[in-house]
């Protein structure tokens, strides 16, 4: 009997020396594969300091903001950020190299699709090679379709008559506060689903929830940016493997993004999609084979590129517009007043379009964007990456340097973009100005913003007055972005509307 006890005595001393030895194991592991996986955790230089210890933000509202800061301090405009692992850079020079020159050797890479690759999967967005050719093979010939453009610029005019400046009208006559940024994100979910996929969600009804694809969709942006911000992807790697914390409620929200894609696919399906010129029709149409999981992708890439971007942008221009009423006014001017905005008067409209680039080039939608160096180069600044490393070029920054657009940079100034005796505007070097990215993966989508983002614009100019209020309205405020895949305002832009004399 003692025998026995004394058996299950050294049984558990053994199977607790087993358990401490595996668990010691597996931390070194951890410590090992963290060791190997950060580049470089104990970098004392100022600017990885800086980051790890987020003393950034005591003098910059953003982070965009220090990244900018310190590019314009950087004589080459390029600065390595070594516990990242990234080089990042506002040099137009390495744009091109990136984007152009050496395409093959600067591609998404493995990393980055793994950060995105729960959400966006093996859509256009996220792939390299021949998958990516495949896409985006099909989306030009889709998106350059004179139909698709017409049928776009129909649904968008439609959209803001029917339901957006009734919305707005609304808000004026009641003296209500609304937060623009989510007006344009309702407006911009509506139209991206009926431009994309031939249905109508609803969700510019102020009174109604947002939809829930809409809300899992901004949760799983925002937590994919989450782990592109960590310091190691380890961190968000192990969070996921034991499904804690953020992982957890970034795969809850992409089982729900799954769910309401399948659905859209299987309703689109039902309802036929032979004679109908959305663009997940015409994929489902084409010849080549598509199984579900590839339009769920189709489908995710179409709600990142179509709603979020235009819906900053427009979040955005009317800030400008509040503090800047003299451009307010020239638009209302160039516009006609009562003159019908058809699509070709629309085209016509030169100052309105510097306006949304002049937007642009100071708040960009994307404000960077990764590349992955697969093999050591040398960029043209003289910059050395080592392979397998992450660059980064940064279009918030760019707009923010005075070597590409003088001292003047920081000023809204649309005529600078205007050239010759009657104003036509006249675009800048892609790779100066990348808010539309450039080289082989430059937006197929940008005329299609383009054109909503003028028509919402001219529409609410001339109908209203748009006054930002409470803090945001001071003249010194700057808006927060929250993390994300794209700029969004933290708080949102509260403002109040008030009728034009030409619309009391």
């Amino acid at each position: 009997m003692d025998d026995a006890l004394e058996l299950s005595w050294g049984a558990r001393c053994a199977g607790l020396a087993f358990f401490s030895l595996s668990i010691f194991s597996v931390a070194l592991g951890a410590v090992l594969l963290l060791v190997r996986r950060w580049p470089n955790p104990w970098c004392g230089c100022h600017v990885c300091r800086a980051y790890l210890t987020g003393s950034w933000a005591k003098d910059f509202t953003n982070l965009a903001d220090w990244y900018a800061h310190l590019l314009r301090e950087s004589p080459t405009g390029t600065v390595q950020v070594h516990v990242l692992g990234c080089t990042v850079t506002a040099n137009p020079a390495n744009v091109e190299y990136m984007l152009k020159t050496r395409f093959d050797n600067f591609p998404k890479g493995k990393r980055f699709a793994a950060l995105l690759g729960d959400l966006l999967g093996g859509g256009i967005f996220n792939v390299d090679g021949d998958a990516w050719r495949h896409q985006r093979k099909m989306a030009s010939l889709q998106l350059g379709s004179v139909t698709v453009r017409s049928y776009a610029y129909k649904i968008v005019a439609q959209e803001v008559e029917a339901r957006l400046l009734p919305v707005l009208a609304d808000a004026a006559d009641m003296g209500k506060v609304v937060d623009l940024q989510d007006v344009f994100r309702r407006f911009a979910f509506d139209t991206v689903c009926k431009i994309s996929f031939g249905l109508d969600p609803g969700c510019l009804d102020l009174d109604m929830p947002m939809s829930d694809l809409a809300n899992a969709f901004d949760t799983a942006s925002r937590l994919c940016a989450m782990r592109g911000a960590a310091a190691s992807p380890l961190v968000w790697k192990m969070k996921r493997m034991v499904n804690v914390g953020s992982e957890r409620e970034l795969k809850k929200a992409i089982k729900l993004v799954d769910d309401l894609a399948s659905a859209m696919i299987l309703q689109r399906r039902t309802l036929g999609f032979d004679n109908t010129h959305d663009l997940l029709s015409r994929f489902m149409a084409s010849d080549v084979a598509m199984d579900d999981k590839y339009l769920r992708d189709i489908v995710v890439s179409f709600l990142l590129a179509g709603r979020d971007t235009v819906a900053s942008a427009l979040t955005t221009l009317f800030i400008h517009l509040h503090k800047n009423p003299e451009v307010t006014a020239a638009i209302r001017t160039e516009a006609g007043g009562d003159r019908p905005s058809t699509y070709e008067h629309l085209m016509s409209l030169q100052y309105t379009h510097a306006v949304l680039f002049e937007n642009m080039r100071l708040f960009p939608p994307v404000q960077f964007d990764s590349k992955f160096c697969a093999a050591a180069d040398v960029l043209p600044d003289g910059t050395y990456v080592e392979g397998e490393s992450r660059v980064m070029y940064h279009p918030y920054a760019m707009g923010r340097m005075p070597s590409i657009w003088g001292a003047d940079y920081e000023a809204f100034r649309p005529d600078r973009w205007l050239t010759g005796p009657g104003g036509s505007f006249a675009p800048a070097n892609l790779y100066k100005y990348p808010v539309f990215q450039a080289g082989l993966r430059v937006c197929l989508g940008k005329e299609l913003a383009i054109t909503e983002m003028k028509v919402v614009g001219v529409a609410v100019v001339k109908a209203f007055e748009v006054e930002v209020v409470g803090e945001n309205g001071r003249s010194g405020w700057a808006p927060t972005f929250v993390p994300g895949l794209t700029a969004s305002i933290s708080g949102g832009l509260p403002v109040r509307i008030k009728r034009t004399t030409q619309n009391s």
